[in-house]
């Protein structure tokens, strides 16, 4: 059996949104082996509260958090996770104003330091 790939979010009313979710946490669970009861345990939620996700009739978005983290699946919310990007210009700007080379320190004394192959007289 093949499903549908192209999922369009957007034109999804809220209920078919929870129930898009509530398929995905329940297959998850299934493909997983684990019971309702064994899941809810494990995330510390009533069973009726994980029948109420699966359903796509109910829940809370820490139940849907807590149920995901169970399933080894909390990395779903990778997309929700904000990145801050330097424009291009910006970073050639900070570039410019780096040092290229060290400059000379100048000796106390204005003198150039003798090395021990020079003769002192």
């Amino acid at each position: 059996m093949t499903e549908k790939s192209d999922i369009y979010w957007d034109a999804m009313s809220d209920k078919g949104v929870l129930a898009m979710l509530g398929r995905f946490i329940r297959e998850t669970r299934l493909a997983q082996n684990k019971t309702q009861q064994e899941l809810a345990d494990s995330a510390g939620m009533a069973r009726s509260t994980l029948a109420l996700l699966e359903n796509g009739s109910g829940g809370t978005l820490l139940s849907l958090i807590e149920a995901l983290r169970m399933l080894d699946q909390l990395h779903l919310f990778k997309a929700f996770q904000i990145t801050n990007q330097i424009s291009p210009l910006l970073l050639a700007k900070q570039a410019q104003g780096k040092r290229q080379r060290a400059s000379r320190s100048e000796d106390k004394q204005g003198d150039k330091p003798t090395t021990s192959n020079e003769n002192t007289w």
